[in-house]
């Protein structure tokens, strides 16, 4: 028998992803790139462990690089990044098709946009992508439901610039998180883990049996 990806080498790798063997060049190229590889797989989870022991460095011009967070901005809106968060993975949740990719375009692409808000200026540019775009309405609906709340219950709001900077934090979590891959999810895979009670985090128990 042949690998059947490729058609040519000895397989020895089960794919959870795709309920068979392939071999070990395949696993290794097709990881994250062409294979929706499944978050307990135990070739991804050495692979991930590879990562954290050489973390990647930010490239020079990555978006939002320059911006100054302040150093308590994550323990004064401490409720609101939890909130942030949830809605993130909520989202992901409900659409499995979702990337670490989809994420950070979404993220990244409301960020500026608060960035134009702190000049004065208000300039919107949703992703192009369709799930990417979907997300980014979803956080921002999430923002304008907390406004909203605020203002019934006479509290303060949270202010543009703390929103701005919570982004910014959550942005840069997920460069950093992420493999960096087109399909990885394992930034999506962090955020669930921070509610381990969540019912509508839930996954699905996979039925494929690992021989």
């Amino acid at each position: 028998m042949s690998c059947p990806i490729c058609e040519k080498r000895k397989p020895n790798r089960f794919c959870p992803a795709k309920g068979e063997t392939i071999c070990a060049v395949c696993c290794g190229t097709g990881r994250e790139v062409t294979i929706d590889c499944t978050p307990d797989c135990p070739h991804l989870l050495a692979a991930h462990r590879y990562e954290d022991e050489h973390p990647r460095a930010l490239p020079a011009d990555t978006p939002l690089l320059d911006v100054n967070l302040p150093s308590d901005v994550i323990h004064t809106q401490q409720q609101l990044m939890a909130a942030f968060a949830f809605t993130l993975a909520k989202f992901c949740a409900s659409r499995p098709e979702a990337t670490d990719p989809d994420v950070l375009s979404a993220i990244q692409a409301l960020a500026e946009t608060y960035k134009t808000l702190r000049s004065g200026i208000y300039y919107e540019k949703p992703p192009d992508a369709h799930l990417p775009r979907e997300l980014y309405a979803a956080i921002a609906s999430f923002i304008a439901e907390v406004k909203q709340q605020a203002e019934r219950s006479n509290s303060s709001a949270p202010k543009e610039a703390d929103i701005f900077h919570l982004l910014v934090f959550l942005y840069r979590m997920g460069l950093l998180r992420t493999s960096g891959r087109r399909r990885s999810r394992r930034y999506i895979e962090f955020l669930r883990s921070q509610f381990p009670d969540a019912q509508e985090l839930k996954r699905e128990e996979s039925r494929i049996i690992v021989p």
